[in-house]
């Protein structure tokens, strides 16, 4: 059977751990996995544009030996008569593995249904997969085990929240989530990743008022207000969302060896503050980077079916 990233339920506590260590040895032997995917082909497909998700996919493809082939709207027959099952069975016959940042959740899941080839979630409204395994990787990075771990998140409870959530409840760490009255993440997700948690060791903690949720925590994480499609919603949502900026202040009720997290891209000003996102707490540049490996260890498992690389 060929196996996806549609969520990270796909992959499970066991699968998001071999993704982490398989990332963290590629990280170390950089640039000495050139053949093992050689003459592969990966397709991204981008209904949203990017810069991380499209170069951090490039450079994993390109470090396998793959050849990366971008793919926007415009060059697709989608929307124009071709349905998504018949494009997927032709990519199928092109390339290797596929990445689509979408829009909607079942656009991704109905490629997947008829697609004969690895496909992988770039983002969607509901999930993004690939930062959450990426945030974690620069988790781990900077405390070790995430047992024990208390990460609070500040802000909507969007996509980034919803994969974060599902990391807490695989990996056994505490997210606790601060969202305005309205903007909570989708119960659904919560109650399923709860039922992990409990299993695991972890907690997934809802509510509103930011000091209590940042307080002792060992790393803040937020997004931006408004994401791709709100902007109509940009003033409003700078409304609601005035009391949830991440700054010194707000950092300082953190534990002293807390850091910052930040999927990117950042609008200064609104969700963090300068001297938060270029100060000493600050992790996001290196969690960018860990898009890089924890997206090429993906290609490599997915592709090969081998949870370890070795250099040959």
């Amino acid at each position: 059977m060929t196996r996806h990233l549609l969520t990270l339920d796909s992959l499970g506590r066991d699968g998001i751990r071999t993704n982490l260590e398989l990332a963290g040895q590629l990280k170390m032997r950089k640039g000495q996995a050139r053949e093992a995917v050689a003459g592969g082909r990966l397709g991204l497909i981008f209904d949203k544009p990017s810069t991380r998700t499209r170069v951090s996919f490039e450079t994993a493809a390109w470090g396998l030996g793959m050849l990366p082939i971008t793919l926007r709207p415009d060059e697709l027959q989608l929307g124009r008569g071709e349905t998504i099952a018949d494009t997927a069975r032709v990519l199928s016959r092109y390339l290797t593995a596929i990445a689509i940042r979408t829009f909607e959740q079942s656009r991704v899941e109905e490629l997947a249904k008829y697609a004969t080839i690895p496909i992988i979630n770039a983002l969607t409204d509901d999930h993004h997969p690939c930062q959450a395994l990426a945030d974690v990787m620069t988790l781990q990075e900077e405390f070790g085990d995430l047992a024990g771990l208390r990460v609070a998140f500040i802000g909507d409870g969007n996509n980034v929240c919803h994969s974060l959530i599902q990391a807490a409840g695989y990996l056994g760490f505490t997210l606790a989530i601060s969202t305005p009255h309205g903007f909570e993440p989708t119960a659904e997700i919560v109650e399923a990743a709860r039922i992990h948690a409990a299993k695991n060791g972890g907690a997934i903690e809802l509510g509103h008022d930011v000091r209590e949720v940042v307080r002792g925590a060992d790393a803040v994480y937020t997004d931006v207000w408004a994401s791709m499609g709100q902007e109509k919603e940009r003033e409003e949502r700078a409304r609601v969302f005035a009391g949830y900026r991440v700054d010194a202040e707000l950092m300082a009720l953190a534990s002293t060896k807390a850091i910052f997290l930040h999927c990117l891209p950042a609008h200064r000003g609104d969700e963090v503050t300068d001297e938060v996102i270029d100060g000493p707490q600050s992790r996001v540049w290196d969690e960018a980077e860990n898009r890089w490996y924890t997206e090429q260890a993906l290609l490599y498992a997915l592709i090969t079916g081998e949870e370890h690389w070795e250099k040959g």
